[in-house]
Parts: structure tokens; sequence; C-alpha cells
């Protein structure tokens, strides 16, 4: 991910009004985050409950910010995260759904997606998957589901734009 800073987040909204943007809570330790072990930036905003945000990069290499709301429901420790894919772990994913940019979002159209609670996907395609079999390419399993990470998350973003 290339480094972004709050204005650049800001201003990169596709589904959220000025006035939601300006009201965003950037993360805990925003200045210090290593964007290169980043495929996304997601959090929970901690002063408005069930809001979220993702920022990444879309295919052109422009920076695009979604909010996101986190369904009333309680959080699913047995689903699987729709963008890693992770089946190894044991981590919380929770449901998002996201209001569709210009005129579908107008209307009400949303999209929904599982995915990790602390938004830890990156983490998780990084990790060495285990040993499968013997002269299993560990390191090349990582880089695909690195890659698979990245495809997810441009595929929503491509969804939302409509």
């Amino acid at each position: 991910m290339l480094p972004v800073d709050e204005r650049t987040i800001r201003a990169s909204f596709l589904n959220a009004s000025r006035k939601e943007a300006a009201s965003l809570t950037l993360p805990a330790g925003f200045d210090d985050l290593d964007v290169d072990a980043l495929d996304f930036l997601g959090w929970s905003d901690p002063k408005m409950p069930r809001r979220a945000y993702v920022v990444a990069q879309d295919e052109a290499g422009d920076t695009v910010a979604v909010l996101l709301q986190q369904a009333e429901q309680r959080t699913l420790a047995r689903a699987q995260c729709s963008w890693c894919d992770d089946v190894t772990l044991r981590n919380d994913v929770q449901f998002f759904a996201a209001r569709k940019a210009g005129a579908a979002g107008r209307r009400g159209d949303v999209l929904g997606t599982l995915i990790c609670t602390n938004f830890a996907c990156s983490a998780n395609v990084r990790r060495l998957p285990p040993l499968a079999y013997e002269g299993y390419d560990r390191g090349a399993a990582r880089d695909l589901r690195i890659l698979r990470l990245q495809e997810h998350v441009q595929g929503f973003l491509r969804e939302l734009r409509g």
C-alpha cells in the first residue's frame, strides 16, 4: 500500500458524505503505520460504534476510502473472512456492509462481506502457511495468498462503484 495522509483519506471516500468523512477518527498509531506490510488499512472508529473504514489503492493506483457499517449481530468466531480466506487462525469475523457509490447508494443499495474483526488480513496472509506435504512451497503459497487478498479488496471496491 502507498503511504497516505489524513487529508487524502478524508477526500477519497466512495460512499460517505463530507460530514461523515470529516467525523472519522484515525486509528491509533496512524503516523507509525508500516504501509509496506499492508494491502489495505482498516479500522473501527472508537468514537462511533459499529462504524469502520477501509482505505486501499484501486486498480489505477488511486487512494480509495470506504465507510463500513458493522452488522448488529454478534461476532462470528467460526466464519471465514472473505478477503484473506484464513482458515488456520482463530480470528473473529464480522459482517460489514457498505453503501454503494453514486445513485445506487442513494437508492439504498449496499454491498456486504465478512472481514476479520480486527482487519488483520494483511498480517494473516503474510504468515507462512502450514506444511501441506513434503516439498510444498510455503513461500509461493504465501505470495499467492497476498495476491488473492489484493484481488478480493479490489473486487470489493469495483463492486461498490457499480
